[in-house]
C-alpha cells in the first residue's frame, strides 16, 4: 500500500515538476532565487485551500450548483466552483509574492512566478483528484498529466502576462482588468469543455476533440507570450506602452 501511494504521489507531482523545470531553463539567463521560487509554490499549494473560502459560500448560498447534469449547470458550475475561486485565490498570491519582491525586475520574471503559484496549486490538486479516483488513478494521472496541469500552467502564464504588463507600465487600465480576467476565461472555459463533455450523451467525443483543440490554442498562446516578454527583456518589446 506505501508503495502505491507513492507511485500516486509521484505520477501526480511530475507533471508539474516537469512544466515547472522547463520554466526555469527559459528563464536560466538571470534566474530567481530559489527560496523565492520555493516560496512561490508554496504560496500556490495554499491557494488551492483558500480558493475554497470563496468556492464553499458561493456553492452554500445556492448561486453555484454543487453538481451539473446539463449544459448550464456545468458552466456556472464550472466558473462559479472552479475558475472565479481558484484564479482569485492565485491573484491574491502572486500579488502576496511580488509586492515587495526585490527580484522582480524582468518582464519574464512575472510569468515565472505565476507559474510557481500554478503548478503548486496544480500539484496539490493533482495528488487530491489521483487519490479520490479509486482504481482509475493511473487513468486519471495520465490524462490529467497531459491536460489539467499543463492548462494551469498556461493559465499562469496568462497570469504572470498580464501582472507584468501591469509592473512595468504597458497599457495599465485594460491589463489590469486581464490580469483576473484571462486566466478566469480561459479556465472556465476548459472546465466548461471538459464537464460538458461528461452530461452531454453521444457527444463526449466532440467536446473531447474540442477540450484539446482549446488546450492547444492555450498552448500556443502561453508560448506567444512567453516569447514575448523574454523579447522585451532583450530590448525588443514593440508595443506601445501607452496605447
Amino acid at each position: 500500500m506505501q508503495t502505491i501511494s507513492f507511485v500516486i504521489i509521484a505520477l501526480a507531482l511530475i507533471p508539474a515538476a516537469i512544466l515547472m523545470v522547463m520554466m526555469l531553463i527559459r528563464d536560466k539567463e538571470e534566474p530567481e532565487p530559489m527560496t523565492w521560487l520555493l516560496k512561490g509554490l508554496y504560496y500556490g499549494v495554499v491557494s488551492a485551500f483558500a480558493s475554497m473560502l470563496i468556492s464553499v459560500p458561493l456553492i452554500a448560498s445556492g448561486l453555484v450548483p454543487p453538481n451539473f447534469s446539463n449544459l448550464f449547470e456545468a458552466i456556472l458550475h464550472s466558473f462559479g466552483a472552479a475558475a472565479i475561486p481558484e484564479e482569485t485565490a492565485k491573484l491574491y498570491f502572486l500579488w502576496l509574492l511580488l509586492r515587495k519582491n526585490p527580484y522582480f525586475d524582468e518582464h519574464l520574471d512575472g510569468i515565472v512566478y505565476a507559474a510557481c503559484i500554478g503548478l503548486g496549486f496544480a500539484a496539490i490538486e493533482n495528488v487530491e483528484y489521483l487519490f479520490s479516483a479509486g482504481d482509475s488513478w493511473l487513468e486519471t494521472g495520465l490524462v490529467r498529466g497531459l491536460l489539467a496541469v499543463p492548462a494551469h500552467f498556461f493559465f499562469a502564464v496568462l497570469m504572470g502576462y498580464y501582472y507584468s504588463l501591469v509592473h512595468f507600465g504597458h497599457n495599465v487600465r485594460r491589463n489590469r482588468l486581464l490580469v483576473w480576467a484571462a486566466p478566469v476565461l480561459a479556465h472556465g472555459i476548459y472546465d466548461a469543455i471538459a464537464m460538458t463533455q461528461s452530461v452531454s450523451e453521444g457527444l463526449e467525443a466532440f467536446f473531447g476533440i474540442a477540450l484539446l483543440l482549446f488546450c492547444n490554442e492555450l498552448r500556443k498562446l502561453g508560448q506567444r507570450h512567453i516569447r514575448e516578454l523574454s523579447d522585451a527583456d532583450h530590448g525588443v518589446y514593440n508595443k506601445n506602452p501607452n496605447a
